[in-house]
């Protein structure tokens, strides 16, 4: 038997291979009268598809009834086996799986199904899997499948779904109907029953596995439970959810499981997905989608090695969004525009008169030449990749799958195929996004027409910058490159929460600069940085204080890794040492750990806003720059302090952090909260020209720290300083000796201040005396208490804390009900009850409670939701918290809780501090407690 020549999958370029026999070995396996496109496909796949080998090797009975039959025949029979009520369901749908993959792999190949059949094959049986999976699951606790339904979204939504896809799904289920034990509620028996049908589906044994299942897509997916309540799901649609879940649901169908069930929701929430009125502004959310999607897989936009076949620029994705931002747009109104699948949206699309034919059918051409090279990556060795091989062995072998002899004539026709879709979507988003058109020499009327509010400010002040009123604004080219940025600066002062106080900072800001050639052509050249001051001067009022201060702050953001992670703690000191330089007196060190502490804020605030940086990082970043701070003034003030009053012989000072601080968890309006210890004789002695005993000459070396971190110098503040957390508060010594302090807290201290101690973390001096203070907080923090008395306690100091320090509103999520304060009372009362989950990190505190069964679960997703909140809220308002906010802040902080919109980011506050107070109420409010 010899091979046939290879269909091509490219229509335009064809290239015969040699004929060549069979190898023998598969020979062996093929039965004598089988057809040659198939036979050619066996043998390209053999050859060039590991995968698809190993499946050949253990499938001689599916290879002879294709050959025989076809594929619609072996398809049904592998369908048969996976319903087979008789057969164990895990190594049924396991092998039933091998056998679509096989029979789907070479009908492909060999061109006797098209796109759409391929996909449709590969769809019908991942819905059987699922919905055999979930009757299983049910089966098991005696009860028919029903009370819990399958939602198909994506590729599998739309009836699409690809050669090694994952299946993206949301699980619904009624809360009257799921099957539950008695000690069960609704909702815990739901995902019970959920991750049983999931791990049937998607855990890997021996035979493989059946579907990859994502279950991302469900509302809040990363607080929420896997099957969600049917009302809580249409009123969550209803109410809540954005404009890419109404793009996910143009595809949604229900797939398996209580089909009644799942198609109820979706008739329901119809309205959501397809509205009546004409929706531009999905247009423009897609589009923001899409631009952030190329500045991710910026690697893989262009053609060649490592192109993303599905993300990168004219590629399946952008094809995608095309139809679905036209079916938003006019879908409304239109019942015959609302087809999920891509071609045939296109289709609907053109004989509306929608989009242009002739471009419906060229993307359709270039999504079927796409998808199938899709199918090809994929089936080569059953991987869920989009991107073309970056070795030129791998390339060579997709190319024969292909049907062409190497890589080159692939790469050509995908070139053509991409660049229509390309072309047409760049136009598409453009017209989503009208450009900024410059601001004429009379901007009194536009600024009337697009800026009401500003006008009557801002017209003066363009009035005095064009007049020759900024020095730096003063030659020909600095005008020229300021009017080239004016729009999108006036555009982020119009988005500013307090536009007039944005209007100002611009003004001090522009007024501060030296001179503005450079820095506006810099602008001009590089216009992300254009929209950075602009998201600073709208949406960060700390920041644009700070560069209004010192514009020279804005230069650290040209460096190469100014939106690279920070090093460690260790790396930043060494860092800043270098940069201090070893001989500086004691005001040149201040001014440069000033400068250089300031430069370092500043670039995590920028990376916080632009999105670049997991708020939490940056607390633990931020907090490292502390102790950068502290490891250098620390010693460069003790040394000028000896100058004077000499040394202790054997004591040495060293400093606790405790709050956010100890926690490594600090903001940019954060202060330090600190406690002085010492180490040595209380008593002992200095050597210096005025000798002073111990603990004076501690306590004067204290002040002089804390004057060194908080006053300003010419380079400005550098930390708020606390030590109300002291011994004995503000009427206690500002130093104590470790003795001293380990005599207090054993003694004197009430619960509140071993409460604080659990976010202890000595920094500065000695490892010898580190140690030494680690030892006494964990002797203070090992001790028995009686968890009575002790919640007592905490009850009513958080009492006292609501009394003096009432919540700032709704958003206040450090002091709110449910909030990060309430959350570290319930932390640290389970620590010092049941003596356990000691660490300074509040996080780590909460992970470790957790697994001990002394937390409930979710409480450490709480704690990152509110943290990252607060975060940016501390950024975008340092003073009072606002009620409301602009869209620009308002959209910085869903990003950076990981909301797509503000009522989702709302949303997941609401849930975390719902968590919190529940969390609050079983440990605290509503029992007495127990051992």
């Amino acid at each position: 038997m010899t091979r046939s020549r290879n269909r091509a999958i490219i229509p335009s370029v064809r290239f015969a291979l040699p004929s060549t026999p069979l190898p023998s070995d598969l020979a062996a396996l093929l039965p004598g009268a089988i057809a040659p496109a198939l036979a050619d496909a066996a043998a390209t796949a053999w050859g060039h598809a590991p995968f698809l080998k190993g499946l050949m090797r253990s499938r001689r009975a599916l290879l002879a009834t294709l050959a025989s039959a076809g594929p619609e025949p072996a398809l049904a029979a592998a369908m048969a086996l996976a319903a087979d009520a008789d057969q164990p369901v895990a190594p049924r749908l396991r092998r039933a799986r091998g056998d679509v993959a096989l029979l789907v792999a070479l009908a492909d190949l060999a061109g006797i199904w098209p796109l759409e059949r391929v996909t449709a094959a590969l769809s019908d049986f991942a819905d059987l899997s699922i919905d055999v999976a979930i009757a299983e699951a049910l089966a098991e606790r005696g009860a028919p499948n029903a009370g819990l339904a399958a939602l198909a979204l994506g590729k599998l939504g739309s009836h699409e779904l690809n050669y090694s896809s994952d299946v993206d799904l949301i699980l619904i289920h009624d809360p009257d109907v799921i099957p539950r034990r008695s000690h069960e509620e609704p909702g815990e028996a739901a995902v019970r029953i959920a991750k049983r049908a999931v791990a049937l589906l998607a855990d890997l044994t021996p035979d493989g596995y059946v579907q990859r299942v994502d279950l991302r897509l469900r509302p809040a997916s990363e607080i929420t439970p896997m099957s969600i309540a049917v009302g809580a799901a249409e009123h969550y649609y209803q109410s809540e959810a954005l404009t890419w879940e109404r793009v996910a649901f143009i595809r949604a169908r229900a797939c398996a499981g209580d089909r009644v069930l799942g198609q109820g929701l979706l008739d329901r929430i119809r309205p959501f997905v397809w509205r009546r009125s004409l929706d531009w502004t999905a247009v423009r959310d897609i589009q923001a989608v899409s631009l952030r999607i190329r500045d991710h897989f910026e690697a893989g936009q262009a053609v060649g090695p490592g192109y993303d076949v599905k993300r990168g620029r004219g590629g399946i994705r952008e094809i995608e969004f095309f139809a679905q931002i036209h079916q938003l747009i006019w879908g409304g109104r239109a019942l015959a525009l609302r087809a999920p699948a891509t071609l045939d949206g296109l289709a609907a699309l053109a004989a509306a008169d929608r989009i242009d034919a002739g471009l419906a059918v060229q993307l359709a051409d270039s999504y079927r030449l796409l998808r199938t090279l899709e199918h090809r990556l994929q089936m080569r060795r059953d991987e869920q990749t989009h991107m073309v091989p970056k070795l030129k062995p791998d390339r060579n072998a997709v190319a024969v799958l292909c049907g062409q002899r190497d890589w080159p004539a692939v790469e050509r026709a995908l070139l053509a195929a991409t660049q229509p879709v390309a072309t047409a979507y760049d136009r598409l988003i453009a017209e989503a996004a009208p450009a900024l058109h410059a601001i004429p020499a009379d901007a009194g009327p536009w600024l009337k027409r697009h800026h009401p509010k500003l006008a009557k400010l801002m017209a003066p002040l363009l009035a005095r910058w064009r007049g020759g009123g900024v020095r730096a604004l003063r030659s020909e080219t600095a005008r020229a490159a300021f009017e080239a940025v004016l729009p999108a600066l006036v555009e982020g002062v119009a988005a500013a929460a307090d536009p007039v106080a944005a209007a100002t900072r611009l003004d001090g800001f522009l007024a501060a600069l030296p001179q503005g050639a450079q820095f506006f052509a810099l602008l001009q050249a590089n216009p992300a940085l254009i929209g950075l001051l602009g998201q600073l001067l709208g949406v960060a009022p700390l920041l644009a204080d700070a560069l209004a201060r010192d514009p020279a702050l804005f230069d650290v953001l040209l460096s190469p890794d100014a939106f690279q992670p920070l090093p460690d703690a260790a790396a930043l000191t060494d860092e800043l040492q270098a940069f201090v330089g070893p001989a500086a007196m004691l005001e040149d060190v201040l001014d440069r750990v000033r400068r250089w502490t300031g430069e370092r804020r500043f670039q995590l605030g920028a990376q916080l806003v632009e999105g670049r940086c997991d708020p939490l990082v940056a607390g633990r970043s931020l907090s490292d720059l502390a102790d950068a701070a502290l490891a250098v003034i620390l010693p460069a003030v003790a040394d000028d302090f000896a100058r004077t009053h000499g040394r202790v012989a054997g004591g040495e000072m060293l400093v606790l952090a405790l709050g956010r601080y100890g926690g490594r968890a600090l903001t940019h309006a954060s202060d330090l909260d600190l406690v002085y210890l010492f180490t040595g004789d209380h008593a002992a002695l200095s050597d210096g020209v005025k000798p002073l005993p111990a603990s004076q000459y501690f306590n004067r070396l204290a002040a002089r720290l804390t004057a060194a971190l908080s006053v300003p110098t010419a380079a400005g503040a550098l930390y708020e300083v606390d030590t109300r957390l002291r011994p004995w508060g503000a009427k206690g010594l500002l130093a104590l000796s470790i003795a001293s302090f380990a005599r207090y807290q054993q003694d004197d201290a009430e619960s509140w201040e071993h409460m604080a101690l659990t976010r202890a973390r000595p920094i500065g001096g000695s490892a010898g005396a580190r140690a030494e203070a680690a030892a006494v907080v964990q002797a203070v923090l090992d001790q028995p208490r009686e968890p009575e008395t002790l919640r007592r306690a905490v009850l009513a100091m958080r009492a006292d804390i609501a009394a003096a320090k009432p919540a700032k509103g709704a958003l206040d999520v450090k002091l709110a009900p449910g909030g990060l304060v309430d959350l570290e009372f319930v932390v640290h009362y389970q620590q010092l009850a049941q003596r356990s989950g000691f660490a300074a990190d509040l996080g780590a505190a909460i992970a470790a409670l957790t697994v001990a069964g002394q937390l409930p679960p979710g409480l450490g997703d709480a704690h990152d939701t509110l943290g990252r909140f607060l975060m940016l809220l501390r950024l975008v308002a340092p003073g009072a918290v606002p009620d409301a906010f602009s869209p620009a802040v308002e959209a910085v902080l869903a990003r950076a809780v990981g909301a797509t919109d503000y009522p989702a980011c709302l949303a997941a506050l609401g849930l975390a501090k719902q968590a919190i107070r529940q969390a609050f109420s079983a440990l605290l409010a509503n029992r007495r407690a127990t051992t």
